[in-house]
């Protein structure tokens, strides 16, 4: 894969390994005119999620679990056709990877505290409506004119 900038990072040192992913390639339905006819540039990366050593256990688990819906017997695949370099597309479906696999690693996120709602703004808060109303009710006035 000479001219890829990888390795990608997935989050922290823990990237994507170059010899875990396969690459295949098909005609692109995409912009190109008669060239697009004879050429590859449609990308599809495939990266098996479920025998990787790449991720930390914890991440491969939770991985696995938030993208239930995309694997196919614990492969993910990514699919990229925008560009009409296959080059290009190779670079972006990894991009794409990287970045699906980044947010699925993520720890969950930390539980919300319960605060109660200091009893101060709660009367102002009150107090205002009060005043709204008010305002309002001098409005219904049908004696104006």
């Amino acid at each position: 894969m000479e001219g890829m900038s990888g390795p990608y990072q997935i989050r922290g040192s823990v990237s994507l390994p170059e010899a875990e992913l396969q690459w295949r390639f098909s005609r692109s339905s995409g912009p190109g005119g008669q060239h697009v006819n004879t050429s590859d540039s449609r990308v599809e990366l495939l990266f098996d999620l479920a025998a990787t050593e790449a991720l930390p256990e914890v991440w491969k688990s939770r991985a696995l679990e938030r993208l239930a819906s995309r694997l196919v017997d614990g492969v993910l695949t990514v699919r990229a056709s925008e560009h009409r370099s296959q080059w290009r597309n190779r670079e972006t479906a990894a991009v794409r990877l990287a970045a699906l696999l980044a947010e699925a690693t993520a720890p969950p996120p930390k539980p919300r505290k319960a605060t109660r709602i200091p009893r101060g703004i709660n009367e102002r808060r009150l107090r205002e409506k009060k005043q709204r109303a008010e305002t309002k009710r001098g409005r219904q006035g049908r004696d104006w004119g």
